[in-house]
């Protein structure tokens, strides 16, 4: 039994341990029972679970960034062959009237 005045270790978990547990959730096993078999609390699990879902929140926020980016850089490229287009339109009509 340890005195009053001595403070927990606080036990830490590697990235791998905790995507495990989290995979063990996705795949079906309820939080009681994954917690009670790995020894570890409810509340440490569904605090890993909320984290992994912001994570995921900005992982998708980045690509979706990018993928705006990408799609504004293609519709200035497309307005800009457009316009060539029309101009040569417009030189080809000239130069087949001068014939």
């Amino acid at each position: 039994m340890q005195p009053k005045n001595t403070p927990l270790k606080r036990r830490k978990y590697d990235a791998t341990f905790k995507a495990d547990v989290l995979k063990m959730i996705a795949n079906g096993q309820s939080v009681p029972y994954v917690a009670q078999a790995l020894g570890i609390s409810e509340a440490l699990i569904y605090k890993w679970k909320q984290r992994s879902k912001g994570e995921e929140k900005h992982h998708f926020s980045s690509q979706t960034s990018d993928i705006l980016i990408e799609n504004q850089r293609l519709l200035q490229r497309v307005n800009q062959l457009e316009t060539e287009r029309e101009i040569l339109k417009k030189a080809l009509a000239i130069i087949s009237r001068q014939t």
